[in-house]
Parts: C-alpha cells; sequence; structure tokens
C-alpha cells in the first residue's frame, strides 16, 4: 500500500473511534482500549475524543487532497 491509503486508513479511524467513543459515553457505554482517555476526567477525555476526531478529518483531507489542480499557483523557482 501507499502511505496516502495508509495515513486514510489512520486517519478514517481515528475519526471513527473518536466519534464511536463520544457518542457511546452519552449512553454510558465505554471502549475498553479507549478508557484511559477517561482516567484524566470528564472533560479533558471528552476534548481528547474531540481532537481524535478533528485529527481524524484533517489527515484524511489533507491526503485525499488533490495536489495536482494547485500546481498553477506554485512557483517554479523552487
Amino acid at each position: 500500500m501507499n502511505r496516502k491509503a495508509v495515513l486514510s486508513i489512520v486517519g478514517f479511524c481515528l475519526f471513527i473511534f473518536g466519534f464511536l467513543s463520544l457518542l457511546l459515553s452519552i449512553v454510558g457505554i465505554k471502549i475498553v482500549f479507549l478508557l484511559w482517555l477517561d482516567y484524566f476526567g470528564g472533560l479533558v477525555g471528552m476534548l481528547l475524543k474531540l481532537s481524535m476526531i478533528i485529527a481524524g478529518i484533517v489527515i484524511v483531507v489533507v491526503t485525499r487532497g488533490d495536489e495536482a489542480r494547485f500546481d498553477d499557483y506554485l512557483d517554479e523557482y523552487e
């Protein structure tokens, strides 16, 4: 697999696990391997889950972006 595919999968997994963890914590269900996020307290755990979601979205958007459409704006002097 190439690097973009691996990063896309990592970003998607971050988004899914962060979203599921946040959604299920509202109901009272915890994902076992993410329990350490709640040891810091409720607010910090929620912020860490939100940062997982945002980081996942950013990774997917950056890796799936089309680099060729920005070639017109880049200088030739590099």
